[in-house]
């Protein structure tokens, strides 16, 4: 299974690599670790580093932490806070910045099986500070996943999901940005899950980041206590 999985990886760099002599397709990567003190109770830290190229011209990357607390099954509340750092085009980190940020956000997350697929609904506000001043962003993001394979140890091994994030602001244009994701899961165990997918964004009037087409590649880590 690991080396189905390592053909599948080295195929889509292959095809990736192909693709961008068209365009310029970025990378998007994220290592993501979640530690569950209880069913309700967790906490969680995150790192991105993205590019404006297939691995060249990193333009950007973050580091965030925060704690989360089921109050039902279907819904879960967040608060966490990070930093969020945006270079110039045309290099590795060029400086200077776009954008240095200090962001702290609070959100909910509803989410709910109909049948064979699981819908999540995610709001998301953003109290900003950044190299530019204060601002405030509103987030919602709609989800559609679709799990399969033969069950083990109470799950699924793998998952296709789409889906649409909106940015709002308080401030005109009040539209943002748009990001639209395509992806596939692999859950090598109940604790990992490896994802490979596309991301396209769109920005509207916006100067810390530029919408970009991005392949990428996620690995997220559960911890529980017991």
């Amino acid at each position: 299974m690991i080396y189905k999985l390592k053909t599948i990886l080295f195929s889509i760099l292959i095809l990736s690599s192909t693709y961008t002599h068209s365009f310029d397709l970025g990378t998007w990567n994220i290592i993501n670790l979640k530690y569950n003190q209880n069913k309700k109770l967790s906490f969680f830290g995150e790192a991105q580093l993205r590019s404006l190229k297939m691995y060249n011209n990193f333009h950007y990357y973050e580091f965030k932490g925060g704690v989360n607390y089921k109050i039902h099954q279907n819904m879960m509340l967040s608060l966490a806070a990070g930093s969020y750092q945006t270079y110039k085009e045309g290099g590795d980190f060029v400086l200077p910045k776009n954008n240095d940020e200090f962001r702290i956000w609070p959100q909910v997350l509803f989410s709910q099986s109909i049948g064979v697929f699981k819908i999540e609904q995610r709001y998301r506000a953003e109290l900003r500070f950044t190299s530019n001043g204060y601002r405030n962003r509103f987030r919602y993001r709609f989800g559609l996943a679709y799990p399969f394979g033969e069950i083990k140890d109470n799950y699924k091994p793998y998952q296709i999901s789409a889906s649409n994030e909106l940015f709002f602001t308080d401030r005109e244009p009040y539209f943002e940005r748009n990001r639209i994701q395509v992806a596939f899961n692999y859950k090598p165990s109940k604790n990992t899950s490896i994802q490979i997918g596309y991301l396209h964004q769109f920005d509207y009037k916006i100067n810390d980041e530029t919408g970009r087409d991005f392949f990428q590649i996620c690995y997220f880590i559960e911890i529980n206590r017991n």
